[in-house]
């Protein structure tokens, strides 16, 4: 227990302190030197249409504070792994042996959609800076490729084709697992638009990748538990720069690796079905932009002043750290719960 507990904290402090004081500083200096921030401020709804709320209260930020802010997260995660490899390699013993936590059956997958993921969010993430990023169809078309050969990989190489359900076991799906990884994955990106306050997104998956790291140390996915814990550091390190004031903000190479790194985490340790109650912000934020779209095209009025909805309570006047602060708190509530029931779960059998 008390090696494990070592395996698991020494590379999440490596991370934070790489992405700390060496990739942060860094990627700082370059986003700045290169003004990598959008040129026209605002943004359209899913319809194409403006958003005058939302313009009006964000028409000075996406202007003067760089994107790609991500970055720090996934390169403190490649270094680390990157670190722990060469000590294991050039110092063999029983310690550095130890704390390498690469696995094929725990971590070669969810490393493989963070680093894809991460690299498409950059390069739409540039596109943007110089005038237009990728289309939302394209990004889709990326996330559902990337849903289709996490669950190829499950199905076909981990022999995984259920799902626990909490006080009575696995349940079978067959051929029904693909398409539910793939629908999960979606879902989880489609609450990345909660990346829109300083702060925001980076507070919510902390608590949510906690969770996470829990249940697999608690399942004895070691490996799997360190891989979420050096995510963890790189999101405390980015978050170092990101708390309000923000310097730079995470967006799609962040937002884009982290949520499909999510889904695979939560199929591989088994625990999909207090997902929704994990990730409650990201499903809620979810939520509002579809009850929005909604009641605009069938109701012709709109449900919150601002979609999503943590731009609702911007709009209503609460500042914008006193969302982020709360937001947090019910994250870290959620997170909790989900984590508890999850244990709870699958103690009872």
């Amino acid at each position: 227990m008390i090696i494990d507990i070592i395996k698991v904290t020494i590379p999440l402090t490596i991370s934070f302190v790489v992405g700390l004081v060496v990739v942060a500083p860094i990627l700082l200096v370059y986003l700045y030197r290169h003004k990598m921030w959008k040129k026209i401020s605002g943004k359209v709804d899913l319809s194409g249409k403006d958003t005058p709320v939302f313009n009006a209260l964000h028409k000075e930020k996406d202007t003067n504070t760089p994107r790609m802010g991500g970055v720090v997260i996934w390169l403190s995660v490649l270094f680390t792994i990157g670190i722990v490899w060469l000590l294991a390699e050039f110092f063999p013993g029983p310690v550095t042996s130890k704390l390498n936590f690469l696995s094929r059956n725990q971590t070669w997958l969810p490393l493989f959609t963070l680093v894809a993921a991460s690299i498409v969010g950059l390069f739409d993430d540039y596109l943007t800076v110089r005038g237009s990023g990728l289309s939302l169809r394209h990004r889709i078309i990326v996330v559902l490729g990337l849903g289709a050969v996490g669950a190829w990989w499950f199905y076909f190489k981990l022999g995984i084709s259920t799902i626990f359900i909490p006080f009575f076991g696995p349940g079978s799906l067959g051929l029904l697992f693909i398409p539910l990884f793939m629908l999960v994955m979606l879902g989880l990106f489609s609450g990345g638009v909660i990346d829109g306050l300083d702060g925001l997104s980076g507070g919510v998956m902390i608590g949510i990748f906690a969770a996470y790291t829990g249940i697999a140390f608690y399942q004895q996915q070691i490996d799997l538990a360190t891989f979420n814990a050096v995510i963890l550091g790189g999101i405390l390190a980015f978050l170092w720069y990101n708390v309000p004031p923000a310097r730079f903000y995470m967006t799609e190479t962040g937002i884009l690796g982290l949520t499909t790194t999510l889904t695979v985490v939560a199929f591989l340790t088994d625990a999909v079905i207090f997902l929704p109650l994990i990730a409650l912000p990201l499903v809620a934020t979810t939520a509002s932009n579809i009850i929005q779209l909604s009641s605009k095209k069938f109701l012709g009025r709109k449900v919150f002043l601002s979609a999503p909805m943590h731009h609702h309570f911007e709009a209503l006047g609460w500042p914008a750290h006193q969302v982020t602060m709360r937001y947090w708190i019910v994250g870290l509530v959620c997170a909790v719960l989900g984590f508890v029931l999850t244990i709870l779960g699958k103690l009872a059998l």
